[in-house]
């Protein structure tokens, strides 16, 4: 399997607002990032559920900037 599949995988979620969020921004912007933002879209998907759809629903925010630009694509996906 490879790394694009494990995380389409791991976008698989118990909550279906997420799940949607989460379809739309891997068909949209998946392939377009670079390792970095690879990187921080797996680490957001270590998130809990509730936790990862309060941040990109701007219900709560993370403390640094490191993900900021990526929550941004996932908002406007």
């Amino acid at each position: 399997m490879s790394d694009l599949d494990r995380i389409r995988w791991n976008c698989r979620r118990g909550l279906l607002e997420l799940d949607l969020i989460l379809a739309q921004f891997l068909e949209r912007h998946l392939e377009a990032l670079d390792p970095d933002q690879l990187e921080i879209f797996k680490e957001l998907l270590d998130y809990p559920d509730n936790d990862l759809l309060d941040l990109v629903m701007c219900r709560a925010e993370l403390t640094g900037r490191r993900c900021k630009a990526l929550l941004d694509l996932m908002r406007d996906a």
